[in-house]
């Protein structure tokens, strides 16, 4: 949506701060020179690095709970171990527990990986929700790929915290907003407490660039009385910028100097696979239009956002490899979301396509777990028999396979960040909410332990402060 996500709430100060390595200047490097034969040049430099430090955790068993283990896998009465921040062990109730461990009866209880959202705005549009805090769209050109919305992200948005302690969301990528063609790079953040928005950046985590099709950049930009006003002008607009990047990148990947752009360098990045390419498109035949135009400049689209029409071309879709990333039910807010259909997210999962849940909003982000629930529940009707330990892979792997670091997160395999939740009942229940959640092994909230509840900075002071409902 062209406004992003409003309101929201981050996590806090109230659990100490781990040290940050501090950010040094830039320094040149071989990626800054011309290109030469043995040593191809990078176009995803990043002169703001991550600083982002694991809180400190305690070896930790969970016992006697049901497993969904982000992969498609369910174990019953069974038992999770984590420590050292990575997955140690899962499997039976048999499952032998190393002395020293932190012990805790999940009986009758669920643990899964931890929700990652892949589209989200928050601390681009946080609470509250007023003009001074609207920083998503950068609505002065319709290509825009040289804005980062990290250096939009407040990481006092209190949605950080509603979202971990509410919704078990422990990663997600902040997206630019979609007034522009090209509206910019994204970042993949981890959902903790943090001065800077370095202190939450996922570390490695390949950038994104977030695009816009149909009925939002012809309206914002035709409005001003400028191209593009329709579809037509829209890709006529892409083409010509996806040329000009072409040429960019093949005069530095020939050594040529060029005078350094940041917009083409991030869509050099595109064409050289380094940066993601996610974008927000609800028609099927624009989504069509838009594979077509990806071969022929060379990219790949990782994802389609929004895409309420992939029903509709989930063959094509399953055949290029591309994700959808859906709402469950949203849907005739304007006309391209018009025709939609609730079984939308479990067909494209029945047509062997990859298949993401996502919220664009800040209280959605919060209930992704029953967002996936209404979607199973819509195919269940028409016939898709979709488990719940299938269905949680459309909030966990799947997502984070799209943001590129699905070897690092997103299901409970032993090696991988102990990014985990322990919810009080099944998950794809309305009347379910994380009990305990855990980021790289630490204990990041717990709803016993009011302790556990952080509170950004901004919160502090005011009426209702930590007040986790």
């Amino acid at each position: 949506m062209i406004r992003g996500v409003k309101g929201s709430l981050l996590a806090a100060v109230s659990l100490a701060l781990v040290g940050c390595a501090a950010t040094g200047k830039e320094t040149a490097s071989a990626s800054d020179k011309p290109a030469t034969a043995e040593k191809p040049v990078k176009f995803n430099k990043d002169p703001y690095p991550s600083t982002y430090r694991p809180y400190g955790g305690r070896p930790t068993a969970v016992r006697g709970v049901t497993i969904f283990d982000g992969e498609g896998g369910r174990i019953d009465n069974g038992v999770v171990l984590f420590a050292g921040g990575k997955v140690e062990a899962v499997g039976g109730a048999d499952t032998a527990i190393p002395t020293g461990y932190d012990v805790i009866d999940g009986t009758g209880k669920f643990v899964t990986p931890g929700v990652i959202d892949i589209h989200s705005h928050l601390g681009d549009y946080p609470s509250p929700s007023v003009d001074a805090h609207s920083d998503g769209n950068e609505a002065t050109s319709p290509t825009t790929p040289e804005v980062w919305s990290e250096h939009s992200v407040w990481p006092q948005d209190p949605g950080f915290s509603r979202a971990l302690a509410n919704g078990g969301v422990t990663s997600l990528q902040i997206l630019p907003g979609s007034a522009n063609l090209m509206g910019g790079r994204s970042i993949t953040l981890k959902n903790v407490p943090s001065r800077t928005v370095q202190g939450m950046k996922f570390p490695g985590a390949p950038y994104g660039l977030k695009m816009a099709c149909g009925e939002n950049p012809k309206r914002v930009y035709g409005g001003k009385g400028r191209m593009p006003s329709t579809r037509m002008g829209n890709f006529a607009v892409n083409r010509a910028t996806w040329q000009k990047a072409a040429a960019y990148k093949k005069k530095m990947d020939d050594g040529k100097a060029v005078d350094r752009d940041l917009a083409m360098e991030t869509l050099a990045g595109v064409l050289s696979g380094e940066i993601l390419l996610h974008n927000h498109c609800y028609r099927a035949d624009e989504m069509a239009l838009v594979i077509d135009m990806s071969k022929e400049f060379g990219y790949k689209v990782s994802t389609f956002h929004h895409a309420v029409e992939s029903y509709k071309i989930a063959d094509i879709l399953a055949k290029e490899g591309i994700c959808s990333a859906m709402w469950a039910d949203w849907w005739g807010f304007k006309m391209e979301a018009y025709d939609s259909v609730n079984e939308n997210i479990p067909m494209v999962y029945k047509a062997g396509a990859c298949t993401i849940v996502h919220s664009d909003d800040a209280n959605q982000i919060q209930r992704l777990n029953q967002e996936a629930a209404k979607a199973r529940a819509a195919g269940r009707r028409m016939g898709i028999d979709v488990s719940d330990e299938v269905a949680w892979t459309w909030l966990s792997l799947n997502p984070a396979k799209a943001l590129g670091i699905g070897d690092r997160t997103g299901s409970l395999k032993p090696g991988k960040m102990a990014d985990v939740v322990l919810w009080n009942g099944n998950p794809f229940s309305a009347y379910t909410r994380p009990e305990k959640v855990w980021i790289d092994g630490a204990l990041m909230f717990d709803a016993n332990d009011p302790k556990r509840r952080p509170v950004s900075d901004f919160e502090l002071g005011q009426p209702g402060e930590g007040d986790v409902k």
